[in-house]
């Protein structure tokens, strides 16, 4: 049996919490259909007990609007696999827009790009406040990162647990990390590490490499999609924070980290018609017995936002237990198994075992 809701808050209602939200309401409304979740029950929660309550974006689009128009709202191109969301009793509200749009979205047409709000924005820790909110999931474009702190930091005066899904380093960031642990609030960060994506694939196969006595001599992982966040990240400059976690996050698996010069990982292009559909390409270079050389390639293609709904919420409702249990600071088991970048990396298998252990009722470190 579910104990109570879960209020949530979002910051960037884009492709991601569009699939989020469709996901919550089809296990709401199918409860008998399991599939894509670990457990339905997590420590006592089901996705039904999450509990949108509040909502900020900064595009005119989704200003101002209701949630339930603002998630099917363009640029937003996800795939719609459940369209019978409800009249949720939320306005999204206009964010600080910082640097949370790159110079280069003008340059392309309106449905792939963001459109600024004429609006200022909002008191977002009065919002937070009033709308009862227990947790912020920040959603913002890769290169936010003057606005990922301003919302990690209303969290704190707000008395907010913070899900960092994208990547500016603040849960694995010393001094972040030691003010929530000094509020007793929760954090959960940082970057994503979706379901069954291009980080996990190819952590698992560097882990089979090393696992079965391979060396690993060169590796690399290509990326390319035609959804907003990759037509964000052809402004390279927005691309430091998110390269070294994606780069990180593979070498964490390795005994040896490779030279920087024999690994690149990173996105590669925007292609506008395949929309939220991601395509990613890894090759592995090794020698096995007898110092023989053998090469490992590899496609993927995944509806790249439902992929991440798949462990967010899972994020959602181990921070929720540990709002219940009083603990504040770095969720780290959790924080392992769903980021690309937690503030210790822990293999997939060990990270797993952590959560399982977590929701049980063990303390975390």
């Amino acid at each position: 049996m579910s104990k109570s809701k879960i209020n949530i808050a979002i910051t960037g209602v884009g492709n991601c919490a569009s699939a989020l939200l469709q996901g919550i309401e089809m296990y709401k409304a199918s409860p008998e259909n399991t599939i894509g979740l670990i457990d339905y029950y997590l420590g006592g929660y089901s996705p039904a007990d999450v509990n949108v309550v509040a909502a900020f974006d900064v595009d005119k689009r989704k200003v101002g609007k209701s949630l339930k128009e603002a998630v099917f709202a363009k640029p937003n191109c996800t795939k719609v696999f459940y369209d019978k969301l409800p009249d949720y009793p939320v306005k999204v509200e206009m964010g600080p827009v910082l640097d949370g749009i790159s110079e280069h979205m003008a340059d392309y047409y309106q449905d792939k790009s963001f459109v600024v709000a004429d609006q200022e924005p909002c008191d977002v820790v009065k919002v937070l406040k009033e709308s009862g909110a227990e947790i912020l999931i920040n959603y913002l474009p890769v290169g936010s990162e003057k606005a990922a702190r301003f919302y990690a930091e209303a969290c704190l005066e707000a008395n907010v647990g913070f899900i960092n899904a994208m990547p500016v380093f603040i849960a694995s960031d010393e001094t972040w990390a030691r003010r929530f642990q000094e509020k007793n609030i929760p954090i959960i960060g940082d970057d994503v590490k979706s379901q069954l994506g291009a980080t996990i694939v190819h952590r698992t196969l560097t882990k089979l490499f090393e696992n079965r006595g391979v060396v690993v001599d060169r590796t690399y992982q290509l990326n390319f999609g035609g959804n907003t966040d990759f037509l964000n990240m052809l402004n390279r400059n927005r691309l430091k924070s998110k390269k070294k976690s994606k780069t990180q996050s593979v070498q964490a698996e390795l005994r040896q980290a490779l030279p920087s010069d024999n690994i690149h990982i990173g996105p590669s292009d925007f292609v506008p018609w395949l929309d939220d559909n991601k395509i990613c390409f890894i090759r592995i270079e090794g020698r096995g017995f007898g110092n023989v050389p053998l090469t490992l390639d590899v496609k993927l293609s995944v509806e790249d936002s439902p992929n991440s709904g798949g462990v967010i919420i899972d994020a959602i409702r181990c921070m929720k237990l540990a709002l219940d249990r009083k603990i504040g600071g770095i969720l780290y088991s959790i924080s392992a198994f769903t980021m690309k970048s937690p503030p210790i990396q822990y293999t997939d298998t060990e990270a797993k075992k952590m959560v399982e252990e977590f929701v049980a009722g063990r303390k975390e470190r």
